[in-house]
């Protein structure tokens, strides 16, 4: 992956989460998404569901803020948000990256998945995409594209992938929004 690909994917992925277009991420812009993806979902930020999205990404802004040196209480800049993360992707590698994105992927798998059997089938998916702002008309295609078994239900480990293999540039399948 170029860098220049991966830091446009990673100022993106800032601008989304800059909740309040301050032009810094801080702990409050990473709750607010995580609170907003769980009312996408009809629940409530203080519901267990909604409680494990704010965990989740309130944790992935301590990961950053540690790296970035400006701790739990501090904002990062567009460019500490980008240097941290292609740190963790280009030297931690993925299983770093893994474990900074695995909770949020099990946490938004845990608001669509209706039948709680840990995977999500298409309706279930295309709910996914509708929550986190990626249009709902692409779902069947993208669908597709990510069960990589090809047996009609994502894991969380086959969604995880594909948020990797985006973020590494070796997919264009966006599942973050």
């Amino acid at each position: 992956m170029s860098t220049a690909l991966a830091t446009e994917r990673l100022r993106k992925r800032f601008a989304k989460w800059d909740i309040d277009g301050s032009g810094s991420l801080e702990r409050a812009d990473l709750e607010k998404e995580g609170e907003k993806i769980a009312q996408a979902f009809g629940k409530s930020p203080t519901s267990p569901e909604g409680q494990a999205m704010r965990s989740a990404f309130t944790t992935m802004f301590g990961y950053l803020a540690d790296n970035a040196g400006v701790g739990a209480d501090g904002a990062l800049t567009e460019d500490d948000f980008v240097r941290v993360a292609q740190k963790m992707m280009f030297e931690d590698g993925e299983t770093a990256f893994d474990g900074v994105l695995g909770p949020v992927v099990r946490g938004i798998v845990g608001l669509c998945d209706k039948n709680a059997d840990g995977q999500i089938n298409g309706a279930e998916f295309a709910s996914w995409l509708t929550a986190v702002g990626v249009d709902r008309s692409q779902a069947s295609g993208t669908f597709a594209q990510v069960d990589a078994n090809g047996n009609g239900e994502l894991s969380v480990d086959e969604l995880l992938a594909a948020v990797r293999d985006f973020h590494f540039g070796r997919s264009e399948i966006e599942l973050l929004g």
